[in-house]
């Protein structure tokens, strides 16, 4: 279930996912920071389509985190169907792999940071479509992690915008990243943040994930 929010802008907004350094990119567009954000720890995957233009050194992406919380790392996995199929590249990204960037707090008192992850090496081929996806974060403050939704809104290029799914819910709007690199090469409860009304949304309690 999945609860929409009224579009409230934060400052970041108008700021589109830094540019990786490489040769090619996928954009699947810019950070919204209010609409949602899908968990991607606690069992959740969330997975999105991108079109390759050669190898795959590093992507990043926006999340929702608690007040102070920090991303320290997060698996990932490159394959050619919806979290199945192929898989291409896979690991855990930590470390000096791993950057944690605070961009901004939005209207709900949630801090929107901006993961980098480099030092991959992932022999995709040009003008394929994969999928990747994201899984089983861990912060600082082992809270949820929640990788921001924009439903494909200013991207750009071929295979944009993304299709995207959720591990419990099926299919969803497309979330903001780049994902780029070389020139060639070869039923638990849903997890959408649950919204309830702007007098509440500042309590973190009432946010947190029912696990049991």
């Amino acid at each position: 279930m999945k609860v929409r929010i009224a579009s409230l802008m934060v400052l970041c907004l108008a700021l589109g996912i830094p540019a990786l350094a490489q040769n090619w990119s996928y954009d699947n567009g810019p950070l919204n920071g209010t609409v949602d954000a899908w968990t991607i720890n606690f069992g959740y995957i969330v997975s999105d389509t991108f079109n390759a233009g050669g190898s795959v050194n590093g992507f990043s992406f926006y999340v929702w985190l608690f007040p102070g919380d920090k991303v320290t790392s997060v698996d990932w996995s490159i394959t050619s169907g919806e979290n199945s199929g192929t898989t291409l590249g896979s690991g855990t990204a930590s470390g000096s792999n791993l950057t944690d960037k605070f961009i901004s707090t939005n209207q709900y008192s949630y801090d929107i940071d901006l993961i980098s992850i480099t030092g991959l090496n992932v022999a995709t081929v040009s003008g394929t479509k994969y999928w990747l996806n994201l899984q089983n974060a861990v912060s600082t403050e082992g809270e949820p992690v929640y990788w921001d939704e924009n439903d494909g809104a200013g991207c750009g290029g071929s295979g944009c915008p993304s299709s995207a799914s959720e591990s419990a819910v099926g299919t969803i709007g497309g979330e903001s990243f780049t994902i780029g690199g070389g020139s060639s090469g070869t039923t638990p409860e849903p997890s959408s943040i649950m919204l309830f009304g702007s007098g509440i949304l500042g309590l973190a309690g009432l946010l947190r994930r029912k696990l049991f």
